[in-house]
């Protein structure tokens, strides 16, 4: 691997700029970052924020964690919830894994779905290629996409002026639309899920509208062809559609049991370490060693509570970006909600 791709690998954990030179902190933070960076970052921000409220507040912050027992109540809660927030997300991790623990019946009618869809895939080109990774499904379907939004256009060429100049649009719109998942080499190298959001993206239930409305308006007026280049654009159009809805289950499969697994791992030390913490402030038994200037008891307190709130905010990290799919990939379809 070249120093050029081990700079761009260096997407999922900063936010370096694109090849265009812009940076894009909003969605590198919510898509295309490693859910580790984004949950250091939060971790990172909390500590932070601890340590500047005790040192600017420190009298006050000295009296609040020696005079009260508001720290151990905090604490207790946060460990309560700790196992509650693990027992509910390994609880929906069960329920999305269910879907593969079927019928053999079932299995088969799956297996033989995604057969016919291959094959379907293999008639867009004379070389019948049926790529499977989310890359080359893009850009095979770019280009199908594109040739097919040509060829329609071309039968219109000639005709009267106002409907060569709405097919000429209506092409140029659907170019402009895929011409990025042709070059996500480009556009989205460096990102472990990062070609997957170009495709997920894209909206094509308004060209698919928009050729059913092309359709009833101007077939009338051109020859047979016109209808048959139209069908095969929404045939494209479809098995994009089937293709991209797959992708973005599996993306869901995965980000979920990636989820469930780092929360495992991270709740443990969190539960000892806030065990440990709410015995040792009751105890007093606390540590000397004075940070930035700040009392041992705040310095320990900040960590702590950092420690603490780890689980949640990984699951903070992960859901951002599950959100945000969900809600960038409802308006991609037949119907959309207008906000």
């Amino acid at each position: 691997m070249s120093v050029v791709d081990h700079y761009w690998g260096l997407r999922d954990w900063f936010p370096v700029p694109r090849r265009n030179g812009r940076f894009h902190v909003i969605r590198w933070t919510l898509l295309e970052a490693n859910r580790l960076a984004v949950t250091g970052a939060l971790l990172s921000f909390m500590f932070s924020a601890l340590m500047l409220i005790g040192w600017v507040w420190t009298f006050e912050m000295q009296r609040v964690l020696t005079e009260t027992p508001a720290v151990q109540t905090i604490l207790s809660s946060l460990l309560s919830g700790i196992i509650l927030l693990v027992s509910i997300v390994v609880s929906i991790n069960s329920i999305v894994l269910s879907h593969d623990i079927t019928s053999v019946e079932t299995q088969e009618n799956r297996i033989q779905g995604i057969m016919q869809f291959r094959r379907d895939i293999g008639q867009l080109t004379e070389s019948g290629e049926s790529p499977t990774d989310p890359a080359s499904f893009l850009s095979l379907m770019a280009s199908v996409i594109q040739d097919r939004a040509t060829a329609l256009e071309a039968v219109a060429a000639g005709s009267d002026e106002e409907l060569t100049r709405d097919i000429q649009e209506y092409v140029d719109e659907i170019i402009e639309t895929v011409e990025p998942l042709g070059n996500q080499g480009n556009s989205a190298s460096g990102a472990e899920f990062g070609i997957l959001w170009l495709g997920l993206e894209a909206d094509y239930g308004v060209y698919m509208d928009r050729s059913r409305t092309l359709r009833s308006v101007y077939e009338s007026e051109l020859a047979d062809t016109f209808g048959e280049r139209l069908d095969d654009l929404i045939e494209a159009f479809q098995l994009f559609a089937t293709g991209k809805e797959y992708f973005k289950t599996l993306y869901y499969t995965q980000e979920v049991s990636q989820l469930s697994r780092t929360l495992l791992v991270i709740s443990l030390p969190s539960i000892l370490v806030t065990a440990s913490a709410i015995l040792a402030i009751n105890s007093q038994l606390l540590p000397e060693m004075w940070v930035f200037g700040l009392p041992p008891l705040m310095s320990f307190v900040a960590t702590v509570f950092t420690i603490a709130l780890a689980p949640f905010l990984v699951l903070t990290a992960y859901m951002l970006r599950l959100a945000t799919v969900a809600q960038r990939t409802a308006g991609a379809g037949p119907f959309s909600l207008q906000q």
